[in-house]
């Protein structure tokens, strides 16, 4: 096939004028017939007022020969293109073939269970996490015929997302089913955004696009620059991929948590959970235990610390979550009145600070909300999510300084809270005592953004929040929040580390220039930004599986090895291959 890049149409010009620019493109006579397919579109405003749809198109000739002659003549923007396949794609057995959707889920297992229960089938692979790593591990190892069993302490996507509003409304908190736990991970409250520089040589990115769209995603996200779901759509779609699973001969077990495993004298893992609002207890083995923790799962963290499993602090983000009129954004990346029905414009913003360190926009949500994303009582953690539609009247994004174990080491002793101190022989970041050092870090600010609000989301103007500014000011912005979640204006100052404050202010000033109004003084600002990534890696080998542990494997990007939806969905891919393959 021929692969055509770069063409230049107004946006929204629909098929016609596509096909016409194809033929035009590639010289064809109109006798030759073709089929097409977009496999990437984006918005090109560098030169604003004009404004174009650049499409890279994917073109099947029915004439072999002519699409030989085509190559051979050395156009521009066309060469012979195959595209990756994934190789575990079709695989199924013919007795787990998937059918419908009945409404009797017998594999699904929600609350309660009897007391003591156990389940010995080794030869089943044990999942602990639903989030997109722990599902498409779980997915494609279901389509094998080898019946994984999926554990999950929040909730399936529709009770869960019950959980989460009254939390937003009443300021309920259920500790083990919110923003970060449940069915689909943190991500299903999110912007649901697909796309990742990770590179697609084998094909499992495509995959995990198409089989998205299979479970009932829009099929624009095969080919947009930015593919996105949307938190409505998503909701539905994990509870979709669940389904299959479960169709396929899998178990998922919801409200259960795994508290304590151990590796037998038999070379088993043996897990034990509690399930159900009652606490009864669930005992697994396995041969081949994934782990799928996702990156707030602190408490597992902690036992997986004190089990003995080789793990190190690594370097995150942690910052705030700006908010701007949707319309300021529009109208800065497209100009005025373009003319065109565009999406809500999205931006992508990096500066480097000057001892080094990085400041940047990560998660950018357009027409989306600031949601309170708190997984723990008195701690509170914002996060940015959006709808399919992206109707929302405001965008907001997190703007985070990068930040290292040695300097959370520092912050941690200036404010008397760690004793060991890097250069003096005392600290290192892969001691047991140092390990989560990250997350205790990301704890206390944390803490600090609780108490600033007062349990509510803790909102203030830029323009009193720099230094420049009417510090410790709580007026109100000229354009109304999208929050979910109580809010209350308050003094951010005292949340962050001086570096850090510096590091955010300098940044929003730097793309202003970039920006027009971006550093506007009725920006709002947002705290605390906290869970960018995992604070620690679980380290594993090139098998896969955890350092001195045969037969677990740290997956996703709660283990270190992924950094948003379609990549720990990847990772998890990788992980089932390897067990498929070591079975």
């Amino acid at each position: 096939m021929i692969r055509l890049t770069q063409l230049k149409l107004k946006p929204c010009a629909g098929n016609a004028l596509l096909e016409k620019a194809i033929r035009k493109a590639l010289h064809l006579n109109r006798n030759d017939v073709f089929s097409y397919e977009v496999l990437r579109r984006s918005i090109d405003a560098r030169k604003k007022p004009e404004i174009f749809e650049i499409d890279t198109v994917l073109v099947d000739l029915k004439d072999a020969q002519a699409e030989k002659r085509i190559l051979r003549t050395g156009l521009k923007n066309v060469e012979a293109y195959q595209p990756a396949v994934y190789r575990y794609a079709r695989i199924q057995e013919e007795h787990s073939q998937f059918a419908g959707s009945p409404a009797d889920l017998r594999g699904i297992r929600t609350g309660f269970h009897e007391p003591e229960t156990e389940l010995t089938d080794p030869d089943r692979p044990l999942i602990i996490g639903t989030g997109p790593a722990g599902l498409f591990c779980g997915l494609l190892l279901a389509r094998a015929g080898r019946r994984p069993v999926l554990i999950e302490r929040g909730q399936r996507a529709k009770e869960r997302s019950r959980s989460v509003q009254l939390f937003w409304d009443r300021n309920r908190l259920n500790p083990e089913s919110n923003v970060q736990f449940g069915e689909g991970g943190a991500g299903t409250f999110s912007d649901g955004k697909l796309n990742t520089g990770v590179k697609d040589p084998d094909g499992r990115i495509r995959f995990i696009l198409e089989t998205f769209v299979s479970a009932g995603a829009s099929d624009e996200i095969l080919y947009s620059s930015r593919p996105h779901v949307g938190t409505d759509v998503l909701r539905e779609v994990v509870t979709n991929l669940t389904d299959e699973i479960c169709f396929r001969g899998g178990e998922v077990f919801f409200e259960t948590r795994m508290d304590r495993m151990q590796r037998t004298s038999q070379g088993l893992w043996q897990v034990s959970c509690t399930s159900g609002a009652l606490g009864e207890s669930l005992s697994f083995s396995t041969r081949h235990l994934v782990l799928a923790i996702g990156h707030s799962s602190r408490d597992t963290f902690e036992m997986l610390r004190d089990t003995g499993i080789e793990m190190h602090p690594k370097a995150f983000a942690v910052g705030i979550r700006i908010q701007h009129p949707q319309e300021m954004i529009d109208r800065a990346m497209y100009g005025d009145s373009p003319g065109y029905q565009l999406p809500a414009a999205a931006y992508k913003l990096t500066h480097r600070l000057p001892q080094g360190r990085g400041v940047y926009s990560f998660c950018m949500c357009p027409g989306g909300f600031v949601v309170n994303a708190s997984s723990e009582e008195g701690r509170l953690a914002v996060n940015g999510m959006s709808f399919h539609d992206r109707a929302s009247s405001c965008a907001n994004s997190a703007i985070v300084v990068t930040v290292s174990p040695e300097e959370i080491a520092e912050d941690l002793r200036m404010s008397g809270e760690n004793d060991l101190q890097p250069g003096d022989g005392t600290w290192q970041a892969g001691s047991k005592e140092q390990v989560l050092i990250g997350m205790e870090f990301q704890r206390r600010l944390e803490k600090a953004a609780y108490d600033a609000g007062g349990g509510a989301i803790p909102a203030q103007r830029f323009g009193d929040f720099s230094a420049a500014g009417s510090q410790g000011s709580l007026r109100l912005p000229d354009f109304e929040p999208q929050i979910m979640g109580r809010w209350k204006m308050a003094d951010l100052r005292p949340v962050f580390p001086e570096h850090i404050l510096k590091g955010i202010e300098e940044g929003i000033l730097a793309w202003e220039r970039q920006i027009k109004g971006f550093s506007s003084p009725d920006a709002l600002l947002c705290a605390a930004e906290s869970r960018t990534s995992s604070p620690v890696r679980i380290e594993r080998g090139e098998n896969l599986q955890a350092i001195g542990h045969p037969g677990m494997y740290p997956c996703g990007e709660g283990a270190g090895y992924a950094g948003g939806i379609t990549s720990a969905a990847a990772d998890g891919l990788r992980v089932a291959e390897q067990i498929l393959k070591s079975s």
